[in-house]
């Protein structure tokens, strides 16, 4: 029995098409769409990219100002649990910041790391509230504080301006050093 070259090319060919083709159109029908159906439909995104991985679903965001953090996480995390199934959900978030709100975060940086690093997390509100009382260029800006299992959620705007930040409440923990 003699085997010919192009009819088996060509069903090796067809059934790896059908193969790859069937789980694109899983993938993209069954499992991102319905995501971003979802996340399209929280108040306060303008725009949303989903990328996922084996063990990883990535959302770059285009948020409002204003726009919930926690609540936006939980929500995308119950509704779209099937899609998520199991992996990470990790959060990009486009910042159209200004030269203030990022003069604001400086300022509030080292006190915002000292309260993360010793587990006082209420101290953040205070302290973010407390400079906008003590500069008075910082008047206008508006600062909020949500916290949820895993991260820190803290978002500042003023006016158009926002700046949204994700802060990991079990940061990544340093290794022993080799020359110590």
């Amino acid at each position: 029995m003699k085997l010919r070259l192009v009819p088996v090319l060509l069903t090796s060919l067809l059934t790896a098409a059908l193969l790859f083709g069937g789980w694109f159109l899983y993938r993209e029908f069954v499992i991102q769409e319905p995501l971003q159906k979802i996340v399209a439909g929280y108040e306060g995104v303008n725009r949303s990219q989903i990328t996922i991985n084996r063990d990883q679903v990535t959302l770059k965001l285009d948020l409002k100002p204003g726009t919930k953090m926690r609540e936006l996480v939980q929500y995308v995390s119950t509704e779209g649990k099937s899609a998520i199934n199991g992996r990470t959900l990790k959060l990009d978030v486009d910042q159209h910041s200004s030269e203030m709100l990022d003069d604001y975060w400086n300022k509030a940086m080292f006190s915002v790391a000292e309260a993360m690093e010793s587990g006082k997390y209420t101290l953040i509100p205070s302290t973010l509230d407390g400079l906008k009382e003590s500069h008075t260029e910082y008047k206008g800006v508006v600062a909020t504080t949500e916290i949820d299992d895993s991260n820190v959620y803290v978002s500042l705007s003023s006016g158009k301006d926002s700046k949204f930040i994700i802060l990991p409440r079990k940061p990544a923990k340093m290794g022993v050093w080799n020359n110590a």
